[in-house]
């Protein structure tokens, strides 16, 4: 009798704090969506993946993790647990309204965030112990088509 599949799934990568860690990610995120006939979700899941991965390596000083998991079948949440606990704007109640200013340094990445994700949140770990941490935060993004 053949095996059935799940149409719910998880799939986490810990990456190492490595500048090619993200395009490794992104390799990996693609894959997964196209073996589960995700394909319409790729391009917007691996845009947000990208900068939640970015905000991980560039604000954290540690390996951080990926996780993938369907929410349906048109339907992905992507999170990143890395170990700074700060939780940046759009997550955090501080994100101003309206786009970043023409040449902003800053803030122009998660705005795309608020464009493209159909929901998304961050909330602290302090050392609850899950994705093998002590601690930092998990901020997390939903993707529909």
């Amino acid at each position: 009798m053949p095996a059935t599949v799940s149409p719910l799934w998880a799939y986490s990568l810990q990456l190492p704090q490595d500048p090619r860690a993200p395009g490794l990610a992104r390799q990996t995120l693609r894959s997964v969506l196209r073996t589960h006939a995700m394909s319409a979700l790729v391009e917007t899941a691996e845009l947000l993946a990208g900068e939640l991965m970015a905000n991980a390596y560039l604000y954290s000083d540690g390996p951080y993790t990926l996780r993938l998991r369907a929410m349906g079948p048109a339907r992905l949440r992507v999170s990143v647990w890395d170990s700074n606990p700060h939780i940046p704007p759009p997550f955090g109640a501080d994100f101003p309204s309206g786009t970043p200013q023409l040449g902003a340094e800053r803030g122009r990445g998660l705005f795309l965030v608020r464009a493209y994700a159909a929901n998304w949140g961050g909330y602290p770990l302090g050392g609850t112990g899950l994705y093998g941490d002590a601690g930092g935060k998990l901020l997390w993004v939903e993707v529909r088509a």
